[in-house]
């Protein structure tokens, strides 16, 4: 049998291990053994120890870490905008994916943002190019708006983007 995920608000000293995961389910070659990858569009950093902190520190945040057995396995940013909440930050350990964990872990977002915060609806933003992850999302209730926004080029911060066509797409779901 499988250990239950524990959820909780990621605190400061979490940093170092939420960035490595992050890492791992975005960027360079470990991230290749999970379908989340974003190795061939993007390079570099997705996010840094200064970041994570900025989410965790926030008030208006929440940095959601799962724990199976006491070890983080996946983590999501939740903010709270006015009637909505962003989605973001999204990882799961590429050794996990696939098996079902994303879709228990976004469903509890949802949850904590509608109790938390009494929001309407969960907004996310995708590069939008990535159509095997956003057709995930159109699964689990997102549907695609078409407003865009561009991609933050030339700012390392957030990658070293490997192709001219990027940019993010807003997705939405109404939370019932």
């Amino acid at each position: 049998m499988t250990a239950a995920l524990t959820y909780r608000d990621a605190v400061p000293e979490d940093a170092d291990a939420l960035v490595a995961l992050i890492e791992s389910a975005y960027r360079g070659d470990a991230s290749r053994s999970g379908w989340t990858t974003e190795a061939d569009i993007l390079q570099g950093q997705r996010t840094d120890p200064d970041g994570v902190l900025a989410v965790v520190k926030d008030p208006d945040s929440r940095l959601l870490t799962v724990e199976r057995d006491g070890t983080i396995v996946a983590c999501c940013q939740l903010e709270h905008r006015d009637t909505a909440a962003y989605f973001g930050m999204f990882a799961v350990s590429p050794a996990l994916q696939g098996a079902g964990l994303g879709k228990q872990i976004i469903a509890e977002a949802e949850r904590r943002a509608r109790e938390i915060w009494d929001v309407r609806e969960m907004h996310m933003t995708v590069i939008s190019v990535r159509d095997e992850l956003i057709a995930w999302y159109e699964r689990r209730g997102y549907r695609r708006t078409g407003e865009m926004s561009p991609f933050p080029y030339g700012d390392e911060r957030f990658g070293i983007p490997q192709r001219p066509d990027l940019q993010f797409e807003l997705l939405v779901k109404p939370l019932g």
